[in-house]
């Protein structure tokens, strides 16, 4: 990373960047390589949850992971508070019963990393591919105004940053 790095602004990237970006058979492999460039280019701190890495391990190896470049971001105490406050509002709006979820809720993944995303004050977007998790976002966004965005990398960069982008 460069010296001088801007701490205030960053991304929290989901595990499906990962795997696109790691994929070079992947359709929007060259769109998750230009968001990462691009993130590269203009210091955006880039950050991964210990969860991502979890679910990418499921299939793939820590080692795959460009880790020297991206902060890794533990889940703590704050994060688990505002994902069961995430989860509970993510049941209601599925119509999910209080009486399904005992004797214990499983909490969703997603509800994880956007409770990490919202705790985080410099984290301003959700980087992702996952469909699921964007149906997800929008039905926090019914009850609640989540402190950061989501950004669907099947959009190419230059077009979500409005860069005018002069190919040879």
């Amino acid at each position: 990373m460069k010296s001088g790095v801007n701490m205030t602004h960053s991304v929290l990237l989901d595990t499906s960047f990962f795997i696109r970006l790691l994929n070079d058979e992947d359709p929007l492999h060259e769109n998750a390589k230009g968001y990462f460039k691009y993130f590269l280019d203009n210091d955006i701190i880039m950050k991964i949850s210990t969860i991502s890495i979890a679910e990418y391990c499921v299939l793939g190896r820590i080692t795959e992971l460009p880790l020297k470049n991206i902060f890794i971001l533990p889940f703590n105490l704050d994060h688990a508070e505002k994902a069961g406050d995430f989860a509970s509002v993510i049941f209601s709006e599925k119509l999910i019963s209080k009486e399904s979820l005992k004797p214990r809720a499983i909490i969703p993944n997603d509800s994880k990393l956007f409770a990490q995303a919202d705790t985080d004050n410099s984290i301003t977007h959700f980087i992702t591919s996952d469909k699921r998790s964007q149906k997800t976002f929008r039905l926090l966004k019914n009850k609640t105004i989540p402190k950061f965005e989501i950004i669907d990398i099947s959009v190419p960069h230059d077009q979500v940053f409005g860069i005018l982008n002069f190919k040879k």
